[in-house]
């Protein structure tokens, strides 16, 4: 059984220490967080210990770390627990910078530990669906290929400030879905993103609204929508168009009762947010990690996939900003 150590104690790590402890190959043993109160009230709820993260990154009976912590601290703990053999699952992004990324990487490759990092939707069961109709051949050539993902409410203006900005961190888990079922990442990226749910979010200098399209080396072709906004709910749908037929993956719904009457035809709304839309993504995406760090196999989502999607989301960035398209080449 592997021992884990959670690094971070917020609302994620929540998450992630529900799916550690119900996972029946883990078992969480020590949480820490920059709040040490915080740690010590999730570590008491899973029957765990509060340490800081030196602590847990230098114990030699711990086998692995999820870091969960802010990502301005990604690549540091990613490095620090590499270099003590320490397998690692580490929340998205990677780095908000693209350039530190790609140190983390080169400074990491040389232990040779496991490193993956934590795009949970690849995991979501209709997505995983989707992709491996995909690949069965059903629709035969995947062409086009849309992605929508509409959160129901912005988040406080304080994260929006600290959190890298759209791209980085909302469209960067879209960015890798798009690489997962096209095989690939684009040779060109056009972004057009404005301000239009909240004048505040502008004036932290980023963005709430976009539309990114990405081009590839075969022509294919992805178009991504984001909003901080939808009044109905979790927005989380996938559209592929291929030579031979249509693959959907609709929104997850409150309930599937659907009532028809002299008035029209009604059902229920999407999920309210990602804690009740992905909680079997983040489930399974544990399981993988487990089983990969196990039973030695193949990482599902590595950390270069994590470096690609961040150039991803700098080349949308830098695209938004000259209304011209950027070339992955350029990043």
């Amino acid at each position: 059984m592997l021992k884990i150590g959670l690094l971070g104690a917020g609302r994620i790590a929540g998450v992630h220490a529900a799916a550690i402890s119900q996972n029946p190959q883990s078992k969480l043993v020590a949480i820490s967080d920059f709040y040490p109160e915080v740690a010590d009230k999730l570590a008491r709820q899973f029957d765990a210990v509060m340490r800081t993260n030196e602590d847990i990154i230098a114990d030699p009976e711990i086998d692995a770390v999820l870091i969960a912590t802010p990502t301005d601290t990604h690549s540091d703990l990613i490095e620090a627990a590499t270099a003590a053999g320490k397998a690692v699952l580490c929340e998205k992004p990677v780095d908000l910078s693209l350039e530190r990324a790609r140190a983390c990487l080169h400074n990491s490759a040389p232990s040779g530990v496991p490193v993956m990092v934590g795009f949970n939707r690849r995991f979501d069961p209709n997505f995983a669906a989707l992709k491996a109709s995909l690949e069965a051949g059903d629709i035969g050539k995947a062409e086009l290929l849309s992605i929508t993902s509409f959160d129901p409410a912005p988040p406080p203006v304080s994260y929006i400030k600290t959190s890298g900005g759209l791209f980085r961190d909302m469209m960067i888990h879209d960015f890798d879905m798009a690489n997962f079922i096209m095989g690939e990442a684009p040779i060109s990226v056009m972004a057009t993103a404005s301000c239009v749910v909240d004048p505040e979010i502008g004036a932290a200098g980023d963005v709430d609204t976009a539309v990114v399209t990405l081009s590839y080396a075969d022509g294919r072709i992805a178009v991504i929508k984001n909003s901080r906004r939808a009044a109905y709910g979790y927005d989380q749908r996938v559209e592929l168009l291929g030579a031979q037929g249509l693959l959907q993956a609709q929104n997850m719904l409150e309930n599937t009762v659907v009532k028809s009457t002299d008035k029209g035809v009604t059902g229920a709304k999407p999920t309210y947010f990602f804690l009740e839309r992905y909680m079997a993504a983040y489930a399974a995406e544990w399981a993988s990690f487990v089983d990969a760090v196990t039973n030695g196999t193949a990482l599902p989502v590595t950390l270069s996939d994590g470096i690609d999607a961040l150039a991803m989301a700098e080349a949308a960035t830098r695209s938004a900003q000259s209304a011209m398209p950027v070339t992955l080449a350029e990043i």
